[in-house]
């Protein structure tokens, strides 16, 4: 084409893909080989080429290529507009490419441009979303240290990805920091200390926080309260949830369903049955409508306390009026069964289950699974291992250990299946082993060298 006399021009080339992409029809193996073919022969691309090849990449979704033209266009010594690096910005978030979404940023910073804040903040809380806090903190800080300052809103995802990856003393630090640099905490900052703390077992210093939160005149909310709340009850101290509970209707913060339903599973666990039908009443008068959670915390609860026959009696009354319901619900329900031996009823269930759209989970197939070595035998369980549509494509080491358990003679043959699934035996699965040693007393077994070979690897869970 260099050779031709009349040869197209720059402005014949911009054209010629203006008009590609408005077809519809685009190989973008092809423009960027167009792209290339100018750059090497002529004519060179202009401003205009760059930023059409961008925009009709993005059009198309083509995200990788259109990062691509964009450091073209900075390395050919042209600066790219804000409004087409803002439109890559949002499209690689709205995609979910982090990645590229730095990259973009990075390139933005670097010609002083800043991000709309809607759009910075939907950045910091997908990066702390996908467990990027690093990065999250490290966009944040780039644009506070060049002077641009922005509120608690796109601080609390920062603090909130560090309290939930255990990280609540880093946080803690941020927070003061950034205290002294200006920002006002709001009611979301301070919860999620008070959760961090909780979470890693740091009491004191979640009750420090929320005293420094209602000291500085910021009420807790109900998330607050139930955060401290779940913690005590995780914990079996019930009396202090409901010492933080009196706290919350003294201050005038109403409790909600979630509120009600953490403390009603604590009571089960701890079978108080009279506090618990205080608190169904206290639900009923408040106008609640029990949900699956709450089902799941009575029925949970119940079950984990020895009390079947209620459990099933609740979770039997909940489906019949066609109440809400949810997997682990259906778990609860199937495993009631199963521990009556109720079998047949519990394979209806899970059909049914399926019906209603829910996809049984490896918990619901161990369950049955449980329930059919009791009432059917072990060789019935053992068919039904290569028949349930497992969630990884087949059994989980609890679904070996359940065979296992009623069946230690079987330790010379699952260990194998287990090892070709790339399944490490837990302390129940050397249990098994221990017991039928005891019983056959044999060092020879194959089981007992692959199990060994745990021990000199380091790998055993014991």
């Amino acid at each position: 084409m260099r050779n031709m006399p009349g040869k197209p021009t720059v402005y014949d080339f911009n054209a010629l893909m203006y008009c590609y992409f408005k077809s519809g029809n685009v190989s973008f193996h092809l423009l960027i080989e167009l792209y290339l073919g100018m750059k090497s022969f002529g004519p060179a691309p202009n401003a205009s080429t760059f930023n059409t090849l961008c925009n009709g990449m993005l059009t198309f979704g083509n995200l990788k290529d259109s990062l691509f033209i964009i450091e073209e266009m900075c390395g050919s010594g042209f600066v790219p507009s804000f409004k087409i690096l803002s439109k890559l910005l949002k499209k690689s978030l709205q995609f979910g490419s982090l990645m590229d979404s730095l990259c973009t940023l990075e390139i933005m910073l670097k010609f002083g441009y800043v991000p709309t804040e809607p759009t910075f903040n939907m950045m910091i809380c997908m990066l702390g979303k996908a467990g990027m806090i690093h990065e999250a903190y490290f966009v944040f800080s780039a644009l506070f240290n060049k002077g641009y300052f922005f509120g608690v809103h796109t601080f609390n995802p920062i603090l909130w990805a560090f309290c939930k990856s255990n990280q609540s003393y880093t946080a803690l630090q941020l927070f003061y920091s950034m205290k002294k640099r200006g920002i006002l905490y709001n009611v979301c900052s301070y919860t999620a200390l008070v959760y961090g703390f909780c979470r890693e077992g740091f009491q004191e210093v979640a009750l420090q926080c929320l005293d420094e939160m209602q000291g500085n005149g910021c009420k807790p909310n109900v998330i607050t309260y139930t955060v401290l709340i779940k913690f005590f009850c995780d914990n079996g101290r019930i009396e202090q949830a409901m010492k933080i509970l009196t706290e919350m209707e003294r201050e005038g913060c109403n409790p909600d369903l979630l509120t009600y339903n953490v403390i009603i599973r604590e009571l089960c666990h701890q079978g108080r049955m009279s506090d618990i039908l205080e608190f169904i009443q206290i639900i009923d008068q408040k106008g609640f409508s029990p949900d699956s959670y709450t089902h799941a915390a009575l029925a949970g609860g119940l079950l984990k306390a020895g009390n079947i026959g209620f459990a099933y009696e609740l979770l039997s009354d909940a489906v019949s009026k066609s109440c809400s319901m949810d997997v682990a619900l259906y778990n609860i329900y199937l495993h009631c069964l199963c521990r009556q031996n109720r079998l047949k009823e519990a394979l209806t269930m899970l059909d049914r289950m399926i019906e209603e759209g829910f996809m049984p989970t490896n918990v619901s197939y161990n369950i049955i699974l449980d329930g059919v070595c009791r009432e059917n035998g072990v060789d019935e369980a053992l068919d039904l291992l290569d028949h349930f549509k497992w969630e990884a494509n087949w059994p989980d080491v609890v679904s070996f250990n359940t065979v296992l358990l009623h069946n230690n003679s079987l330790i010379s043959q699952l260990p194998g299946d287990m090892y070709n699934k790339r399944l490490k035996p837990d302390s129940l699965s050397y249990g098994s082993l221990i017991t039928d040693l005891c019983s056959s007393g044999d060092p020879r077994s194959s089981a007992i060298k692959r199990m060994d070979e745990d021990f000199v690897k380091g790998s055993a869970e014991v």
